[in-house]
């Protein structure tokens, strides 16, 4: 045989065996993840109820926020045309001025670890506070901080280019301003949908943007007070306005409504 013909079918025989590889090992990779719930959003109406709750009120939340979150009321809460819209209203007047949604799927969506996967266009304007991001189901190692908090993405609409993905903790928070957190510049957040993402394991938790890793934040092994990220939790959906992060600029009202579209949310169980 030509000793050129012998090394060029070497070389392929090499080459196929390593694709097969890599096609093995990305097959590998991706069994990791198997779809546990989602919200495609293909129907009319209020969000499906065996899916979505609703946190009400008027309390600030903490951060001394200025809307009036409400249950089952399309105004703020709508699906239509395959899309979620949560959206912030200015009513005019009163202590109720301002109105949005905060849903929750407590109950009826909780997990612990998984890949969460949020497609979704923001809200643009001076004071709003969308959020995508999850909190302790049973808070076994006590209130907020303790069991911890999952800001899969938070974009404030001072700054308009900007996202920010964020781990709470007893350890580390912002009220003690040792949270861990990380912002990415974003591209067209308002008028393009992007997908907001986190990978949840025992050992990491990995914030992603449109498939791409921006931050993780590794498990340290100590306490519960550094890493509280091994018990169920459950995700919430809203749109603030004010506050004293989202306000820190105050409010344009000329901005609302103001929605949140949500194309879907998918959430993948974690595999070993």
């Amino acid at each position: 045989m030509n000793l050129n013909l012998m090394k060029y079918i070497i070389v392929l025989l090499i080459t196929i065996g390593c694709s097969g590889i890599a096609q093995s090992q990305s097959l590998k990779r991706h069994k990791k993840w198997q779809l546990a719930w989602s919200d495609e959003f293909n129907y009319q109406g209020l969000p499906d109820s065996t899916k979505w709750g609703y946190q009400t009120g008027r309390s600030g939340w903490g951060n001394n926020e200025l809307q009036l979150y409400t249950a089952a009321d399309t105004s703020n809460a709508k699906v239509e045309n395959g899309s979620l819209y949560i959206t912030a209203r200015n009513t005019g007047s009163g202590d109720n001025k301002y109105t949005s949604a905060r849903m929750i799927t407590k109950e009826k969506g909780d997990w612990k670890y998984g890949k969460l996967e949020v497609k979704a266009k923001l809200p643009g304007g001076r004071g709003l506070w969308p959020a995508i991001w999850m909190l302790s189901t049973d808070d076994e190692y006590g209130g907020w901080p303790a069991s911890g908090e999952i800001d899969v993405m938070e974009h404030v609409g001072y700054m308009k280019d900007s996202i920010f993905g964020s781990l709470h903790s007893k350890s580390y928070n912002h009220v003690i301003g040792t949270q861990k957190t990380k912002g990415i510049y974003i591209k067209r957040p308002y008028d393009k949908f992007h997908v907001y993402a986190v990978e949840w394991t025992p050992e990491n938790i990995t914030f992603l943007l449109d498939g791409k890793v921006y931050y993780q934040v590794a498990n340290e092994h100590k306490t519960a007070a550094e890493w509280p990220f091994d018990k169920r939790f459950y995700l919430l959906l809203n749109v603030a306005v004010g506050g004293n992060w989202g306000g820190k600029e105050g409010v344009d009202d000329t901005v609302f409504p103001a929605a949140m579209q949500v194309d879907y949310v998918r959430m993948y169980k974690w595999v070993e």
